[in-house]
């Protein structure tokens, strides 16, 4: 059994592509888009891979992705031998009991537990009155909306220019977005994010009609639609579920320092 760093997407994707609903994520960062910033550790057993980890490096702090979806004996010992190698400081997505590896005790801030929801069903058309695709132009305004309606989430402006992201408007201002994390034509695999609704315009069913029209427009190009939701936003998780999202996994977040 070792341990050691890969670059070889077609073996990464080999191994991923066995659970593509838990994978969904570390599938999409091997697009070219999100390829740079990642460094992936796999551990193998009589040549084959059994667990890959994922370190994103293109946001402060990195980001450690590692999912499994029964026995953890193989992601354990991948983490007690990546450990070292690890930044100071960093934010983990991690199938539960992982953590454990890492200590409690390290835990700086936990986020609590993720459902990851993935499409079960065909989207269906719905009226899109006053939505529209988002584009470039729009910035200044999609930045202005997350700063009132969602100020904690990770926006990388860049995506707009994936045509993904849809706005709803009232009278001109931007009152609701629906865009992706993750999107990729060539592993035909998405995973939806920066969902928002201004404060002023929530309880309208915004975000149900802006992810439905999202969703059936990527359905064109992509085969798997997934995205991640607190356990806790009961909201939410009833509004996917009214398109047609089933929970599959789930996974623990949380900000740890590498002690």
């Amino acid at each position: 059994m070792e341990t050691r760093i890969t670059r070889d997407k077609e073996e990464i994707y080999r191994f991923l592509s066995g659970t593509p609903e838990l994978q969904l994520y570390t599938i999409g960062d091997l697009d070219d888009f999100f390829w740079p910033n990642t460094l992936w550790y796999a551990i193998y057993d009589k040549g084959e891979i059994q667990s890959i980890a994922l370190l994103y490096t293109g946001m402060n702090p990195s980001t450690l992705l590692l999912f499994c979806e029964k026995d953890p004996y193989y992601p354990t010992e991948l983490i007690k031998s990546i450990k070292q190698f690890l930044p100071e400081k960093f934010n983990v997505h991690l199938s539960p009991g992982l953590i454990d590896v890492f200590g409690k005790e390290n835990i700086i801030k936990d986020y609590g537990q993720n459902y990851r929801m993935i499409l079960a069903r065909d989207p269906e058309p719905v009226p899109a009155d006053n939505i529209r695709r988002l584009e470039m132009k729009d910035i200044n305004a999609i930045n202005s909306f997350y700063k009132v309606a969602y100020p904690d989430n990770w926006f990388d402006s860049r995506m707009i220019e994936s045509g993904k992201y849809f706005g709803c408007f009232n009278e001109g201002s931007l009152v609701g977005v629906a865009g992706i994390h993750v999107y990729s034509p060539e592993y035909h695999i998405a995973a939806l994010g920066n969902i928002a609704v201004h404060p002023d315009f929530r309880g309208r069913k915004i975000a149900c009609k802006l992810t439905s029209v999202l969703c059936y427009d990527l359905k064109k190009s992509v085969d798997i639609i997934g995205l991640n939701v607190k356990s806790d936003n009961i909201a939410a998780i009833k509004c996917y579920d009214n398109i047609g999202f089933e929970i599959r996994s789930f996974y623990d977040e949380c900000l740890i320092k590498n002690g």
